[in-house]
């Protein structure tokens, strides 16, 4: 794969995770915290607020990976 195309594509999963990841914790937020404390919010925006940076670790990762040589 050229090295161009790699970095569009993972330019483009990153920022449609970001905005995906976005919208589901808010909705989640709504949905199931309208009750609760400020304890259980800050709990919850420290936790969704760092869990994105797994799939984002993954995307990178696919970023600077070598390409094999061919044989």
């Amino acid at each position: 794969m050229p090295l161009r195309l790699k970095k569009l594509i993972g330019t483009v999963l990153l920022v449609a995770l970001v905005i995906i990841y976005a919208i589901v914790a808010t909705i989640v937020a709504v949905a199931q915290l309208s009750e609760s404390g400020p304890l259980v919010h800050l709990a919850f925006f420290i936790f969704s607020g760092l869990l994105w940076v797994l799939p984002a670790m993954g995307i990178i990762k696919w970023l600077i990976l070598e390409p094999r040589p061919k044989n």
